[in-house]
């Protein structure tokens, strides 16, 4: 049995305040010296850089569509493991999960498995007496979901606070604490969601204060750690990478595969890098926008996601990496790319020169492609055999026109039938993020293909 205090930051609908008051709680809660650890709902990459931020801990993705139920708790034990406290920001609205899955990959879906308490962000710009029906409507609407208590944003007056107390004393879910309108933090959007903290530098490091010190003055933080205290032990082990992979180490050398991260490639699950590490790799970053080498002796590969198109003159320019990655990819050596990685494969994006590793070209596009999918790989790769199936998701607003030469990576039948991704020689890429911790055998593939 393990025993980690816990909460769920939810909302009625996305917009109502749910990254700054769960990145502010995890920054006021680590300024008292307790040692907290962040969680976030759901497939986003960007949340969890601002939650690492405030916490000085790896943020982590608690994903019960893309990881399955079964693993959340073990996932939320690893990533708290030796923790006071963990706060865990929700995704969407409180009961919004996969669309058509019923609650899966919801907030509410995850607050069940950790029987955490959930702290609901209620919007109250525009209501008064009304917020007491919206607040009932959710604390009853599925008993298993304990709603501890509530926190009024966007709060216009003194006035408007007394109607909303009165109003709240009536639902019987306490008030934990009241933010005003006026005190908006400034967190800047790009098209796929907030801009990562790693572009942002000292501006992130004041916008996390400011919400920690917004928090701090309108939150009863004693009654949220007590509220986070009542959770009860969970009854699960914590998931161990060294477990998932199995059978150890893949013997022989300790090959060194080499992960791109800096500004421009800022998506990735700490999980991906533990497994790499746990199935016998040396897991080593290094920066496309400032390295002009590859790590000494790559024998791997892996670019994650991220914003290259904000970037793609800066990468275009690093000449001597681009023609460094092409021939690590001509000699044959296992290269995972993923969204942003493609991306940085292509031949081209938006006319800049990439690395021309696959023949392709990338470009901006007007529509936004976004959702989970169940895919099925079609071609043999360093990733996994023809036929595996596995749950993974797209996010990005690029388009790739291929040439020839390459298999695709994946294929799926919803929304549409479609195959997408490219698979040559040892080069997986694909503009499909996929969770490694759901199939950890991805991890010790590639790592036994870097070894051979």
């Amino acid at each position: 049995m393990s025993s980690v205090p816990r909460l769920v930051i939810a909302a009625p609908a996305s917009g109502s305040g749910k990254t700054t008051v769960a990145t502010g709680l995890m920054a006021a809660f680590a300024e008292r010296g307790l040692a907290v650890s962040p969680h976030k709902v759901g497939p986003d990459y960007i949340d969890p850089g601002y939650h690492a931020l405030a916490t000085g801990r790896a943020g982590r993705n608690l994903d019960s569509y893309l990881c399955g139920e079964e693993r959340i708790a073990p996932l939320f034990l690893h990533g708290a493991r030796g923790c006071d406290l963990a706060v865990v920001e929700g995704v969407m609205g409180l009961f919004d999960g996969a669309a058509g899955q019923g609650e899966a990959g919801s907030t509410a879906q995850v607050a069940k498995v950790l029987g955490a308490p959930v702290v609901l962000v209620v919007d109250a710009s525009s209501q008064s007496r009304s917020v007491a029906a919206l607040v009932h409507g959710f604390a009853s609407w599925d008993p298993r979901v304990r709603i501890g208590g509530v926190i009024v944003n966007k709060v216009g007056s003194d006035r408007h606070e007394e109607l909303l107390r009165a109003a709240l004393d009536e639902s019987g879910v306490p008030v934990l604490g009241v933010l005003r309108r006026e005190a908006d933090v400034r967190t800047p959007s790009r098209h796929l969601g907030l801009v990562p903290v790693a572009e942002r530098g000292a501006e992130a490091v004041e916008a996390v204060a400011a919400m920690a010190a917004r928090v701090r003055a309108g939150c009863d933080l004693d009654a949220l750690l007590a509220l986070a205290r009542s959770a009860p032990p969970l009854a699960h082990a914590p998931w161990d990478p060294a477990t998932e992979v199995g059978g150890g180490a893949v013997p022989g050398r300790r090959p060194v595969v080499a992960v791109a991260g800096g500004p421009a490639f800022t998506f990735s699950y700490a999980e991906h890098a533990e497994l790499l590490a746990a199935a016998g790799a040396e897991v080593v970053r290094f920066d496309p926008l400032r390295d002009e080498e590859l790590p000494q002796d790559t024998a791997g590969l892996v670019i994650g996601g991220g914003f290259p198109e904000v970037y793609a003159p800066e990468l275009s320019a690093n000449e001597r990496l681009r023609k460094a990655v092409a021939g690590l990819a001509a000699s044959g050596a296992p290269v995972a790319a993923e969204c942003a990685g493609l991306l940085y494969l292509a031949g081209e994006l938006d006319g800049a020169p990439m690395c021309g590793v696959l023949d392709a070209r990338a470009r901006m596009a007007e529509r936004l492609t976004l959702g989970y999918r169940e895919a099925v790989a079609v071609s043999e790769s360093v990733l996994a055999p023809a036929g595996t199936r596995l749950r993974g998701h797209e996010f990005h607003r690029t388009v790739t026109d291929p040439g020839a030469g390459a298999a695709p990576a994946w294929g799926w039948s919803q929304p549409e039938r479609r195959v997408e991704g490219f698979v040559h020689e040892g080069v997986h890429a694909s503009y499909l993020h996929v969770h490694w911790a759901a199939e950890p055998s991805l991890a010790r593939r590639f790592v036994e293909r870097c070894a051979a």
